[in-house]
């Protein structure tokens, strides 16, 4: 490796450390780094989002345990996602790069299973960003109407799933107009959105007790202890579906991996990034949790049940009265509205990624970067359009639209799993980057994976036991149906990427111009990339 950086050094001595650690991941700068370290870690907090997000999924923790669910679940499940964000963190000190999690799979799986196991991650982690995209506009569409009913002189107002749609597109077009600005641009209005989260964390840790009238506040006893199983499951198992709560929330990390090659110091910076935003936001998270424990009161039913729409609206009310409660809940909307922009400008750097390395149907389309803004237009507008049509399922059903956000968790899940297994399971060179954690790693590792496959066999239940057509949990058909399409796309005759994908592609070369790909040029770079691969995988 040291050779191979020296070689690059000496035939291009104007290319920095970032520039020189991408090449030797076998890619050239296309970007311009302009995200500092301070920056790339407020863009992975304010991508979590604590206070929207959590606004988002509540309705998981209230029925399945109540108040102890939403102290003792987020407590309980913030160790495990942290062993998660370590063992990524490894990974993208090790690699940093855009394509992140499928460029990890190639490199440290067995060349006889590394191009499926590299598509598969590549395609769950790609219908990961875009559910993710779609959950949090829908969230923020809602968000918009609880502030309507809040307004409104009898919290009764109702909407129309063609009027939900409306406000849904309005909000990912105005996304995709944003995240198509320059990179110095998105870099800068990060010091934005995390001031706004992170003010927004602390009134509702710190005002929200204050102002709450008495006989909304709760004793330690309720807030910490009481358990109030409203969804039908043994108690035990209710409390375990809580735990989509501060996954759903805590989600997403991998977000900085993604913008790997547009940040400076990116070995360091995007690990540190991922168990930062990891760390502070399971503090900040618990904080607001029990804040809300204490002031929600002891009709639990009623909140869950309010005409607002949403349960952490209706406890605003409740505290703060109508006109308080909605200038908050304005600013809740407007940090909603931050972390779908960033969700959108995440997803469209992983999609340049896959694209670049010919993975995606139109690669030749969207492995662009636009003359003026020097971004990724295109993809931005791809990821927008397949937004849009997930949107959709609103149509079908309540559950189905809900689906997304436990696909969300689900898909990445997947995604996580494949890179993290593979560097153990088989033989490798794995070098680790600046951020590693020696010893450690390999029983992280192990509980990070043990979590994981745990919860993603959870979130295919429904909410309730007793569950017709209508109110069945979608997850497992909606991901079921993405990841089918893509295995038979991979299988197919002929067309099938079977026969031509080669894993990431290397464009040091001039041979890619991301107009004509025939499979000699094809090979030839793979032959270039497999000589530039930070990590020699031997077949077992």
């Amino acid at each position: 490796m040291t050779t191979r950086a020296s070689t690059i050094s000496k035939l291009h001595p104007q290319l920095s450390a970032d520039e020189t650690t991408l090449a030797e991941l076998g890619y050239k700068q296309e970007f311009h780094r302009e995200f500092t370290p301070l920056e790339v870690a407020g863009l992975a907090f304010s991508y979590i989002g604590v206070v929207p997000s959590l606004v988002s999924v509540l309705f998981y923790a209230i029925p399945n345990g109540g108040p102890f669910a939403m102290v003792w679940g987020w407590a309980i499940a913030c160790p495990f996602i942290m062993c998660i964000g370590l063992a990524m963190a490894e990974l993208a000190s090790a690699a940093p790069t855009s394509g992140g999690l499928y460029y990890w799979t190639y490199s440290l799986a067995s060349p006889r299973c590394r191009n499926f196991l590299s598509w598969i991650v590549g395609y769950s982690n790609t219908i990961e960003i875009i559910t993710g995209v779609a959950s949090v506009n829908w969230a923020c569409a809602i968000q918009i109407t609880a502030a309507i009913s809040i307004a409104s002189s009898d919290q009764a107002y109702t909407t129309t799933n063609k009027q939900l749609y409306g406000i849904y597109a309005a909000l990912v077009l105005s996304h995709a107009v944003l995240v198509s600005f320059g990179t110095k641009v998105l870099a800068r209005l990060q010091r934005l959105y995390t001031l706004v989260n992170a003010s927004l964390c602390f009134i509702i840790i710190i005002a929200l007790p204050i102002a709450t009238p008495s006989d909304y506040r709760n004793n330690a006893s309720f807030a910490l202890g009481n358990f109030t199983n409203l969804a039908g499951w043994p108690s035990g198992f209710a409390f375990i579906l809580s735990l989509m709560s501060p996954l759903y929330t805590i989600g997403g990390f991998d977000a900085s991996v993604h913008m790997s090659e547009e940040a400076s110091n990116a070995a360091t910076a995007i690990p540190w990034a991922i168990v930062s935003s990891i760390a502070v936001t399971a503090v900040l998270g618990w904080g607001i949790n029990v804040s809300l424990a204490f002031c929600m009161g002891t009709d639990v039913g009623s909140i869950l049940s309010s005409p607002i729409g949403q349960p952490m609206a209706q406890i605003l009310y409740n505290s703060l009265g109508q006109r308080k409660a909605l200038a908050l809940w304005c600013l809740v909307i407007s940090a909603e509205y931050m972390v779908a922009s960033n969700c959108l400008l995440v997803g469209s750097r992983q999609t340049f990624a896959f694209a670049r390395d010919g993975a995606l149907p139109f690669s030749r389309y969207l492995y662009r970067i636009n003359r003026y803004t020097e971004t990724p237009v295109n993809t931005v507008w791809f990821d927008a359009i397949c937004v849009l049509a997930i949107g959709l399922l609103s149509f079908v059903s309540t559950e189905a639209i809900n689906a997304v956000f436990s696909i969300a968790v689900t898909a990445s899940y997947v995604a996580y799993i494949t890179p993290i297994t593979t560097r153990f399971a088989f033989k490798n060179n794995f070098k680790p980057g600046p951020f590693h954690l020696g010893k450690l790693s390999f029983p992280v590792a192990v509980i990070a994976v043990v979590w994981m496959v745990f919860m993603i066999t959870v979130f295919f239940f429904p909410a309730t036991p007793q569950t017709t057509t209508q109110q069945m949990n979608y997850t497992v058909v909606v991901l079921g149906g993405f990841m089918f399409l893509a295995i038979s796309w991979y299988y197919c005759p002929v067309y099938g990427g079977v026969h031509w994908f080669n894993g990431p592609i290397s464009n040091l070369t001039p041979a890619i111009r991301g107009e004509n790909r025939d499979e000699d040029s094809m090979s030839e770079k793979k032959e270039q990339r497999d000589a530039d691969l930070f990590v020699s995988a031997v077949d077992v």
